[in-house]
């Protein structure tokens, strides 16, 4: 499959054209059947600059549910068996879709709320301010092994877990494409930041994103951006050739280090026992849990044994003990002394992983 390009045309009939499991992660922003009843004006008669393209509209929901339906059926197919796909949609459509989306076998991982900072006001004040969209992340089926960047999302959340709930604003001043006249170039562009977490999040470098309703091409500008390959799919000759003109501005970034970062999951397993092996840890050195409330020694086989209470076994099983906690993490629970100064276990286990790989470059 050639990547890296837009198709012009119907999204189904060339969703159907391309290979089978051949993309890894989806992102589709598609028609949002918003059902706008006449103009939308400003308390000061201005016309808001609403979507009222014909791509937007159809006769009923039945017939909305039944393209939504087609496409995402259709989406499946290319889909890898490990790979995910993220839809964003309004209330006036994401029920529906996620609905289709669990009919169809998609096992749903997460519904992030993205909260804008800046959205558009209610002019007529009869209702809320409709200031969040919804994406929804759902892997190929619920046996999937896919794509989830833990530890890259920890980072760019200040080293604090991410949450469900993304607040950035929509896009506009500098990022919005415009026409020759000054105009919104595409009425839903999407801003990068938005594809950025989510294609950081669930994509590793190399890897194709399909964006079956490319419009003006952010799916595809991220991508390449973040040394992902894209496939784009868009009905309009228009918008197609502005996402073509925007993507081929785009440098990307090519050296994998600073492109992504190593999840702890999939770091070669090391057992404890391997640094007592190595001399990393000598038997008997003592070792202790956070502000040294509590304490053991290293064993010759790898185990661990209480110095107060005689407890046995693994790090993890005797952290927990010790604790009178259900589990513990041993790697991060234990330290050892290095000239007064407390040193997680970890630090060797890094060491040993270090070495690992630098034996396999070697090979």
């Amino acid at each position: 499959m050639k990547t890296n390009t837009i198709h012009v045309g119907d999204c189904l009939d060339i969703l159907n054209a391309l290979p089978e499991k051949s993309v890894d992660m989806v992102f589709a922003d598609p028609p949002y059947n918003l059902q706008l009843g006449g103009d939308l004006t400003r308390p000061d008669n201005s016309r808001v600059d609403a979507v009222d393209d014909d791509w937007d509209k159809f006769e009923s929901f039945r017939s909305y549910d039944e393209f939504s339906w087609r496409w995402l059926r259709a989406v499946r197919r290319v889909l890898k068996d490990n790979g995910t796909i993220w839809v964003i949609g309004s209330y006036h459509n994401i029920y529906r879709v996620g609905s289709l989306l669990q009919d169809l076998n998609y096992w749903m991982l997460n519904d992030v709320i993205w909260r804008k900072s800046n959205p558009m006001p209610n002019f007529r004040g009869r209702r809320f301010t409709n200031a969040h969209e919804t994406l929804l992340w759902a892997a190929k089926g619920k046996e999937s092994k896919y794509t989830f960047n833990y530890e890259s999302m920890k980072a760019l959340n200040e080293d604090v877990q991410m949450r469900s709930d993304w607040w950035m604003p929509i896009c506009n001043g500098g990022e919005r494409i415009k026409d020759k006249d000054g105009n919104k170039a595409h009425p839903t562009q999407k801003p990068e930041a938005l594809l950025y977490r989510v294609i950081m999040a669930s994509t590793k470098p190399g890897d194709v994103v399909l964006d079956p309703f490319f419009g003006s091409g952010t799916t595809g500008a991220v991508a390449k951006r973040l040394g992902r390959q894209y496939v784009g799919i868009e009905q309009n000759e228009g918008y197609a050739q502005i996402a073509e003109e925007r993507i081929t501005k785009v440098q990307p970034l090519e050296d994998v280090n600073v492109l992504q970062t190593p999840q702890k999951r999939e770091q070669p397993r090391v057992a404890f026992g391997s640094l007592v092996e190595r001399g990393l840890l000598e038997p008997g050195t003592v070792l202790y849990g956070p502000k040294k409330k509590f304490s053991a020694k290293v064993r010759a086989d790898g185990t661990l044994i209480g110095i107060e209470d005689k407890v046995q076994g693994s790090i993890h099983k005797v952290g927990a003990t010790l604790q009178g906690a259900s589990a513990c993490n041993g790697w991060s629970f234990w330290h050892f002394d290095r000239e007064g100064e407390p040193v997680s276990i970890d630090v060797l286990r890094q060491k040993v992983r270090e070495e690992m790989a630098a034996s396999a470059k070697a090979q």
